[in-house]
């Protein structure tokens, strides 16, 4: 049924890919030129020209997805190969998607091995495979991973069983080819032949972990899933599983999340000190493993308001008594290892969850080695992907709040190669300046924020037309620099500034914040977003008269919940892909078990939909006919309840799911019609 076509070419890179030669650690970006008008929808909506880079660990292929050459429809992606001994001379292989199923992903394995990551439209009876209708039809994408060589002469869906399935039913047999078999979970750089892969069990549907063979296709199991269990740390060098988690009964509602340790015996003891209760939501994360002592590396919670880095000694089952890594406000996202036989499973150093995720190397040749591809492009963040064992060829990328990501190549120490830009076209002169913000809510807990202000404004200017712009989630958070979606450049280039108020609920930014958003849906939660107009207001950067509320999935909730809530800030709201019944969202809202347990039973407050005899605001809503995660539904109900009381506008994007990628029409339908609402139907005289 899902089949990928092989169409193959040999090109230079299309225009979008030329080659910059011979460059020098000198460069950097030339200076702005001057401010350009509003970024035209399409340009902001187009495929990236390049995306989803990777080396490979040797340092002789580099892989990555590139907008079809000669598809005149703008609308295709490519798979594309390079030699690293011949990048000037662009992609040996260039692979078009096929009619259906199209690229949206790629990955350099090790061997001349190639993951692609495909998806297609698709509509019909899942029967409870995958996340949609148990009954009836859905409309929806179904995605699988192929194995392809360096040639791409033949695309197999990656990891599947070389075993006869027997005792399975046709209905069975079916939902594992809608849902897909397997992924990758460990690429064990070091094993020349074996990765670790996930695989759906055909007879019990919990997910297997075996050490797969890309070359033979045998497969070992190392973790059989099911129930409560989940694996942890596999080794870096063997692969076998070092840990697991389990979440046990503890009495009445409660669970504890147990992490269980092998032991020299071969087995798995439960670590107390590792063990939290799930209603707690402590963070530990067992990061790694020292070769000299055998202690785990761990990020956890346990100790302070933000995540830290810390050493737990299994044989004492205790934490060693010094914090590794710390900040005073931000979390400790992850730790970097090394990948390479030089340095493999060496500590480089860490990463901050602050305002962006930023690296800290504490290896003397990345921290110089970032530090000098830093030099080169003044105020931009540098990005290290991939590198090779003697650091001679080093793939970067390069971006900033109002510079779209680029791909470049270190080689030989010396020589920067440009790959190219996502969207080397794009003028983003008008795009303006980006601040990491904090302010009070009414109850004096401080909410940091995003504040996006157009090119050239200062205050004595005057006062701006402003949105407040809510992320999804609500257990996410937004970070600076480039906004992928392209809302908040269109909006500041446009004008408009624009909030992005990490609200209580948010996660990644702290315990007290993360948790202060239980069962206050509509309520504290919405105050935030409330409090953040107020306080521009304050600060004379928003004008009263002129303020939106704008947001997707949750932040698509709380522009609906904004339209009922009185008084209001805002002249009106935009609701897309919103939850708008809380009542019938039930548990069903996410396909994950252990959030469903974890956030289900914080999703209360105030219901929209119990409270559109209260519409106050003109509101805009849309959803994708393919969005299986906050189902049309939502939006349709709440449009059909308000449209007699306040104006209201209900779009239903044709083959739009919820997350990204979209389809470049989708970008563009969306954006414009969002200008046009707020200029024309914003309240009276538009925003």
């Amino acid at each position: 049924m899902i089949n990928l076509r092989h169409s193959t070419m040999t090109s230079k890179a299309p225009r979008a890919l030329a080659l910059a030669l011979a460059l020098t650690l000198g460069t950097t970006f030339a200076a702005g030129s001057a401010v350009a008008g509003p970024i035209p929808a399409e340009q902001l909506a187009r495929l990236p020209a390049i995306q989803s880079v990777s080396m490979s660990s040797d340092g002789k292929t580099l892989v990555a997805l590139i907008a079809a050459p000669g598809d005149a429809s703008g609308q295709n992606t490519a798979l594309a190969s390079w030699s690293m001994d011949r990048l000037e001379a662009g992609p040996t292989r260039i692979t078009p998607s096929a009619d259906r199923m199209k690229f949206i992903a790629a990955n350099a394995l090790k061997g001349d091995h190639i993951l692609a990551i495909a998806r297609q439209e698709w509509t019909g009876a899942l029967g409870g495979c995958g996340e949609g209708n148990s009954t009836g039809s859905t409309k929806t994408f179904i995605s699988k991973a192929y194995l392809t060589n360096l040639e791409h002469s033949q695309f197999d869906e990656a990891f599947a069983s070389n075993k006869r399935t027997t005792g399975v039913s046709e209905a069975t047999l079916r939902c594992l080819e809608l849902a897909g078999t397997a992924s990758l979970a460990n690429a064990l750089p070091l094993d020349p032949e074996h990765v670790i892969i996930s695989r759906l069990d055909p007879t019990s549907f919990s997910s297997n972990y075996l050490r797969y063979n890309l070359r033979t296709g045998n497969s070992e199991l190392l973790f059989s899933g099911g129930g409560r269990s989940s694996p942890g740390l596999f080794h870096p060098r063997s692969g076998d599983l070092l840990t697991r988690s389990q979440i046990e009964p503890v009495g009445g509602s409660e669970y504890e999340v147990q992490v269980l340790i092998r032991d020299a015996n071969g087995q798995f003891v439960v670590h107390k000190p590792l063990s939290t209760r799930l209603t707690e939501r402590y963070t530990v994360s067992v990061e790694g493993i020292d070769d000299a002592t055998g202690n785990f590396y761990v990020i956890t919670d346990q100790f302070s308001e933000h995540a830290q880095l810390r050493l737990y000694d299994p044989k004492a089952q205790q934490y060693l008594p010094d914090v590794l890594a710390a900040h005073p406000e931000f979390d400790i996202a992850d730790v970097v290892f090394g990948q390479h036989e030089s340095d493999f499973n060496q500590v480089l150093g860490f990463r901050v969850n602050g305002p962006q995720v930023s690296t800290v190397y504490t290896d003397t040749t990345m921290e110089q080695l970032q530090a000098a591809l830093q030099g080169s492009f003044a105020g931009k963040d540098i990005n290290i992907i991939d590198y090779n064992d003697d650091k001679s060829r080093v793939l970067f990328r390069v971006s900033a709040h109002d510079t779209p990501p680029s791909y470049h190549v270190l080689a030989d120490r010396r020589r920067l190669i440009a790959l190219g830009a996502e969207l080397p076209d794009l003028d983003t002169s008008s795009i303006g300046e980006q601040r990491w913000v904090t302010y009070p809510a009414r109850d004096g807990k401080q909410i940091p924020a995003i504040l996006d202000l157009p090119a050239g404004w200062s205050a004595d200017k005057g006062p701006l037309p402003t949105i407040i712009h809510p992320h999804g989630g609500p257990w996410a958070r937004d970070y600076t620099g480039w906004d992928r979606s392209g809302w908040v450049p269109f909006l500041t280039s446009r004008g408009y500034a624009v909030l992005r108020p990490q609200y209580r609920g948010s996660a990644g930014l702290g315990r007290d914040l993360w948790m202060a958003g239980d069962n206050q849906w509509g309520l504290a939660m919405q105050d935030d977003k409330d409090d953040g107009a107020k306080w521009l207001v304050e600060q004379k950067i928003a004008d009263a008269d002129r303020i939106a509320i704008f947001g997707y999935s949750y932040g698509g909730f709380a522009a609906a919940a904004a339209a009922v809530r009185s008084p209001s800030p805002y002249q009106c709201a935009i609701s897309g892909a919103p939850v708008t019944d809380l009542g019938r969202l039930g548990t069903s809202w996410s396909d994950n078990r252990l959030q469903r347990i974890l956030q289900g039973r914080t999703v209360k407050g105030m219901d929209p939909m119990l409270n559109t005899d209260k519409a106050v605001l003109p509101t805009l809503l849309y959803v994708g006919d393919r969005d299986v995660r906050t189902p049309a539904f939502h939006a349709r109900g709440f449009y059909n309840a308000i449209k007699g009381k306040v104006p209201a506008k209900f779009e239903l994007i044709a083959d739009m799911p919820h997350s990204m990628p979209w389809y470049p029409r989708h970008a563009q339908q969306t954006l414009t019609l969002m200008e046009s609402f707020l200029r024309d139907e914003c309240g009276p005289g538009g925003l």
